[in-house]
């Protein structure tokens, strides 16, 4: 049986129910670590499922952010010196990938126990057990009028990535980096590949690829 809900309905649910209930509408969703590094030295990780593609030439990255209207060392980090990392979460550290979501006195990463690392002299860390980690700069932010919602734009400047899991025409094989994604705030899952499909054409059948 199909249950209906309306704008009435959702927005006179219970908050959490709300919450949870329009986190999970828009299915899978990609999930991050998000490294930074404050302008005094002291690191931060958290876990972010709002990344997406913006563009390949230049290669852009989006990330959204909760209205600044409380402390948010992950996007204020990014603000003050304009560099972040973004980190696969596998299945070997999800839990603690989780973790740090927690308001943590000290580092994220001394916190949980992953360990920081940092590559080609770029300023903020990554997660030292990630198969695909992205070295990303600031290029663009907005504030979304409609609720207050920052989006921070980054522009690629590395990448490194497990080589078994790259193939030659530059895709990247997430089920052999083992890569986890999330549904809503909290359930984690690990892919399976159906298959990969070749260019849509008109009046030409699909091949598996």
């Amino acid at each position: 049986m199909i249950k209906h809900f309306d704008k009435k309905a959702i927005l006179s649910a219970d908050k959490s129910f709300r919450r949870d209930f329009v986190n999970s509408l828009t299915g899978y969703k990609s999930l991050n670590l998000i490294g930074t590094k404050s302008t005094s030295g002291k690191t931060n990780l958290a876990p972010f499922s709002q990344v997406f593609h913006i563009g390949a030439s230049p290669p852009l990255i989006g990330v959204l952010f909760r209205p600044h209207t409380v402390e948010r060392h992950t996007l204020e980090n990014i603000l003050d010196n304009g560099f972040f990392t973004l980190n696969h979460v596998t299945e070997a550290f999800y839990r603690e990938a989780h973790h740090t979501s927690a308001r943590w006195e000290e580092s994220e990463f001394q916190a949980t126990g992953l360990d920081e690392e940092y590559l080609e002299g770029f300023w903020a860390p990554y997660v030292k057990a990630s198969p695909l980690k992205i070295g990303c700069t600031l290029a663009e932010v907005q504030t979304l009028q409609i609720n207050g919602t920052v989006m921070v734009i980054g522009e690629i400047a590395h990448v490194f990535v497990e080589e078994e899991a790259l193939g030659e025409d530059g895709f990247i094989s997430l089920e052999k980096l083992g890569t986890v994604t999330v549904s809503g705030l909290d359930e984690y899952h690990v892919g399976r590949k159906l298959a990969r499909l070749s260019y849509a054409q008109a009046n030409k059948p699909l091949k598996e690829i």
